[in-house]
């Protein structure tokens, strides 16, 4: 990764064969691993998809902040979830947490039904691209 510099923050679980961000070392590109809603030792505390949604979102957030940027920096996100029934059963509540995490703004957003994720109990994964 010639240049990149990675983002790795404090208050995230320490990567284990990943960096959480890199910012491109031509140009302003920060690309954001897959997130979850997990705290900083990258335990899951719910099983709700609402709660780890949100903080799977400012998970992403404290990568882009530790590269210098905001929500409204987010230009991508990509978003796996194990059961697509139970996303749009709580579209409410996920929208409710987009709006007091990202505010407004939407960027471009693909969302895709997963099996599973690395981590078993996780029911959600966030990945973003943010320019700044």
């Amino acid at each position: 990764m010639s240049g990149h510099r990675l983002l790795n923050p404090p208050n995230l679980p320490k990567p284990r064969g990943f960096s959480h961000g890199v910012v491109a070392a031509r140009g302003k590109i920060v690309f954001v691993a897959g997130q979850i809603g997990c705290d900083a030792q990258g335990a899951i505390h719910s099983s709700d998809i609402v709660d780890q949604f949100g903080l799977a979102l400012e998970n992403v957030l404290q990568v882009v902040a530790a590269a210098g940027g905001g929500p409204d920096s987010i230009a991508r996100l990509t978003i796996f979830v194990t059961d697509l029934v139970e996303y749009r059963a709580r579209l409410k509540g996920l929208g409710a947490v987009w709006r007091r995490v990202m505010g407004a703004g939407y960027p471009a957003i693909s969302l895709v039904e997963v099996k599973a994720l690395f981590e078993s109990n996780a029911k959600i994964e966030i990945e973003a691209t943010a320019v700044l």
